[in-house]
């Protein structure tokens, strides 16, 4: 038999178009999430709260532990979940050069150190690893992250068979959900001070994030299917302390979508299609900001950062440039967190401060209901599941609290293990990134 005829140019170069094509169509097109995945940083609506369903209120390291898989590397992002699957990032350290030995040698293979910088996925019943990417590799000495930081730490965000990941500058890819690198950008950057914080959001055609830094910050737009930047819009001058750590949130006002976005010194909303700035609300002085806002009946409720107590606002998001003196319905310092997001259930707004002192007020009036000191220290965003308030501390303990306008203790947990990420629920289960392990708790009705 003779071989087949090989196609015409004309044929191949249609035929790579159309496999294109067909790619971007997969990726762009909107697929329906099931009921319990957790998609992005604080879950579907971005803002902390699930409809998961017998969602488990008690465990210890062994009690109601379906499963515990230890990680490889370190890394802060928070897990997503999508369907069987499970998402994270980590950052694995690789020693420099062995060939040589000796003091010297061992200074200059410090110097050589890289950071792999990597995307996992778990099995969601088994907590086995189903695969292990390298996304970017970085020298060490180029990288520089806060104690509590982590050169992983900004939760990945899935929409539409693409996992978006972002370390902060100079790494920010796309995946598909089987680990297939679609793109990367290397080319965006910025001194974060601190290392990487803030999450990646999506809005229509576009990936933003925060860039805020030392020195000219900015929020960025890229295209998500390929990767590359559609707008770049320079913050308002600000004199000093500019970095910050906070994530965006798309909130619609008036038929049309805006993206909130907190900085140092304030908070402003963007168009998502143009990244033309809005509004603005000006809070001199606060520095480093770093939780997501929530929005809730027509206000933006977002917290400012150090020196000093931290503040909530709520903001109207209706007008037009600097509307620092306009559209601030209510503001508050007391018991205002700098580190974990604040959380809307019913008509009420829950928080932790960093110091452990939680409180429940109306979203309306900012009137305070309760407020009570819990043990430890919070970097963790609090999470609502089941008609409970989920408030995880950095020791490993959780403090489960009624989401209601009286404090009542539901049950107090304890892992034994540090934690700063945010918990994922789900239908009968609890994910939980530890310091060394991912977990999945499940009560015994649930397993």
């Amino acid at each position: 038999m003779c071989d087949p005829p090989a196609p015409r140019p004309i044929q191949s170069r249609m035929l790579r178009f159309l496999r294109i094509l067909l790619a971007i169509i997969a990726v762009a097109a909107p697929h329906p999430s099931a009921a319990g995945d957790w998609l992005q940083f604080r879950g579907p609506t971005g803002q902390g709260t699930s409809d998961a369903t017998h969602v488990p209120t008690a465990w210890s390291h062994d009690k109601n532990v379906a499963w515990r898989t230890p990680l490889p590397g370190k890394g802060w992002s928070s897990p997503v979940l999508h369907g069987d699957n499970i998402y994270l990032t980590t950052a694995e350290e690789l020693p420099g050069d062995n060939s040589t030995t000796g003091d010297q040698a061992n200074t200059a293979n410090a110097d050589k150190r890289e950071e792999s910088l990597r995307v996992l996925c778990l099995d969601a019943a088994t907590g086995a690893i189903r695969w292990n990417v390298e996304a970017f590799r970085r020298p060490r000495t180029e990288l520089k992250i806060h104690a509590k930081n982590s050169f992983a730490s900004p939760t990945p965000l899935i929409d539409a068979g693409a996992l978006y990941v972002h370390y902060g500058p100079n790494a920010t890819a796309a995946l598909d959900l089987a680990g297939k690198i679609l793109w990367k950008n290397d080319r965006i950057s910025y001194n974060p001070q601190h290392g990487g914080g803030g999450s990646p959001i999506l809005s229509g055609k576009a990936l933003i994030f925060n860039c805020d830094g030392t020195d000219d910050p900015f929020v960025i737009a890229l295209n998500r299917t390929s990767g590359e930047e559609l707008w770049r819009t320079p913050r308002w001058h600000m004199d000093s302390q500019r970095f910050a750590f906070a994530t965006p949130l798309e909130i619609t006002v008036d038929g049309k979508p805006q993206v909130v976005s907190p900085s140092s010194h304030g908070v402003a909303s963007y168009d998502p299609q143009t990244g033309a700035e809005l509004w603005r609300v000006v809070v001199p002085n606060k520095w480093s900001t770093i939780p997501r806002p929530v929005f809730h009946n027509g206000l933006v409720y977002t917290c400012t950062g150090y020196e000093g107590p931290a503040e909530l606002l709520a903001i109207r998001p209706d007008g037009h440039g600097d509307v620092s003196a306009s559209h601030v319905a209510w503001r508050s310092d007391e018991f205002v967190p700098h580190t974990p997001s604040p959380l809307i259930v019913g008509d009420q707004i829950y928080m932790v401060a960093d110091n452990g002192v939680a409180s429940c007020r109306d979203a309306a009036t900012g009137h305070i209901h309760w407020r009570k000191r819990l043990a430890g220290d919070f970097s963790a965003s609090p999470i609502a599941a089941g008609g409970n308030v989920y408030f995880p501390n950095e020791r490993g303990q959780c403090f489960v609290v009624k989401a209601a306008t009286r404090y009542e203790l539901v049950a107090q947990n304890d892992l034994e293990e540090t934690i700063y990420a945010s918990y994922a629920p789900t239908n009968h289960a609890l994910f939980i990134r530890a310091a060394e392990a991912l977990y999945r708790i499940s009560e015994a009705e649930g397993n």
